[in-house]
């Protein structure tokens, strides 16, 4: 009796002598070819998001609020700084809110800074329809 090849474990493909040519010696695998295009990959694409944040992000117009206060039902005094490009100015959007989060007085304030100074630092009255809980700069952008 024969073996087939359900009785045994093929220990390499059979093919006919002569019928299907020569075969290929397998490849060897370089991981390190793997790991060097991954590697440029993720640096280009890094290089590419510095280039286009630099070109198309606005860092310049950065607000920050240093206090709100006199809180009263009809306003709120609203201390804050912006970060624009030297000598610029920026239009702003402040807005106050109730205790409950509910929107009770919003506005927008043009700020200018002095030739070569890149910080405005401003105090705005904001007034609101009821008594505001605190205030807030949403954002600042180039005047238009």
């Amino acid at each position: 009796m024969t073996d087939t090849s359900a009785t045994t474990a093929p220990t390499a493909a059979m093919f006919p002598p002569g019928r299907y040519g020569r075969r290929r010696a397998p490849r060897t695998r370089r991981p390190w070819l793997v790991a060097l295009l991954a590697t440029v990959a993720v640096l280009a694409g890094m290089g590419v998001t510095v280039r286009l944040y630099t070109l198309y992000g606005d860092p310049t117009y950065d607000p920050k609020v240093i206090t709100y206060t006199e809180a009263t039902t009809d306003g709120i005094l609203i201390d804050f700084t912006v970060t624009v490009p030297p000598g610029g100015s920026a239009t702003c959007l402040v807005r106050a809110r109730s205790r409950d989060g509910v929107e009770v007085g919003r506005d927008q304030v043009t700020v200018r800074a002095e030739p070569g100074e890149r910080q405005i630092r401003t105090a705005y009255r904001l007034a609101t329809e009821r008594q505001a809980f605190l205030g807030e700069v949403i954002r600042c952008q180039p005047v238009e």
